[in-house]
């Protein structure tokens, strides 16, 4: 199967990079990761086209064939301009539905009000991976992932230093006072792509203009040190982070679909950290 979707293309491409194993069964991929089994985005299927699509009682039916130990499940859809519709099949059997927007970069520029009180550097030491976890799940306060959510941030960061160790690509921060208050990482991708991942801030900490100024570092820093060409962003159309993405640079490129339902009991829930879009808070 040719995948064509830059989003997907990247998702894969680190997904790969972190052990997960990618079977090809032509018109659809199945995408497994074994180390981290709840993981929603790190198992699930990805098909061929919308149209395809469409049949899901066969894609059910795949996917509990290719996942049988599964309380999730996660379908992508290959392909550059769909919309959520495309799978309305699906919402009403308990899917939630994201038509979510893959941005791309070949330059960046400074946001029109960047933050100059933070130090932002690669994340190097135990302490900074720590604190990763911490501002991981700090930001996901308000989601109910359920009681194993903190193993699973754990295993996603230490997958994230695995790559970054292996020189993939680097984990970026922004410290004020010696404390994490802003991150994400950028993962080179192949063919001249790289991939950003996890851009968020502190609650305490948002408006300020700090996830604008981190991602326009990181992505310098990208193209002279990773050999990048494009930089890929994938974001939530609705939420105001496409704005700080744009105002550096970035443009709307492909749209990117996917359907998943949730697991049947919070403590499996913990796994569900939404794959596409890589999150960030408004500026």
């Amino acid at each position: 199967m040719d995948v064509v979707s830059r989003g997907y293309r990247t998702d894969l491409a680190l997904l790969r990079l972190g052990g997960s194993t990618i079977e090809d069964l032509g018109d659809h991929l199945v995408v497994r990761t074994p180390d981290n089994p709840t993981f929603w985005w790190g198992n699930f299927l990805l098909l061929s086209d919308p149209a395809a699509a469409r049949d899901a009682d066969r894609w059910l039916g795949r996917f509990a064939e290719a996942f049988p130990g599964a309380r999730h499940v996660a379908i992508g859809v290959d392909g550059t301009g769909g919309q959520a519709g495309d799978l309305a099949t699906y919402t009403g059997r308990g899917f939630t539905v994201e038509a979510s927007t893959v941005m791309t970069a070949a330059s960046v520029h400074p946001p029109a009000r960047p933050n100059t009180e933070a130090t932002y550097r690669r994340l190097m030491t135990d302490a900074d991976w720590a604190q990763s976890v911490g501002l991981r799940l700090a930001c996901d306060e308000e989601e109910d992932y359920g009681d194993n959510h903190h193993e699973f941030v754990r295993r996603r960061t230490a997958t994230s230093r695995v790559l970054c160790e292996a020189g993939h690509g680097d984990w970026w921060g922004a410290f004020l006072d010696g404390s994490l208050v802003s991150q994400l990482g950028l993962i080179a991708a192949g063919t001249g792509l790289a991939r950003f991942q996890t851009v968020e801030t502190s609650p305490a900490h948002r408006g300020s203009g700090l996830a604008g100024t981190l991602v326009h570092h990181a992505s310098l820093r990208g193209f002279d040190e990773l050999g990048v060409r494009t930089l890929v962003m994938v974001a939530d159309p609705g939420y105001l982070a496409v704005r700080v993405y744009r105002s550096v640079g970035f443009v709307d490129d492909e749209t990117q679909l996917g359907a998943a339902r949730r697991p049947t009991t919070s403590s499996t829930a913990a796994a569900s950290s939404p794959p596409s879009p890589d999150p960030s808070p408004p500026e």
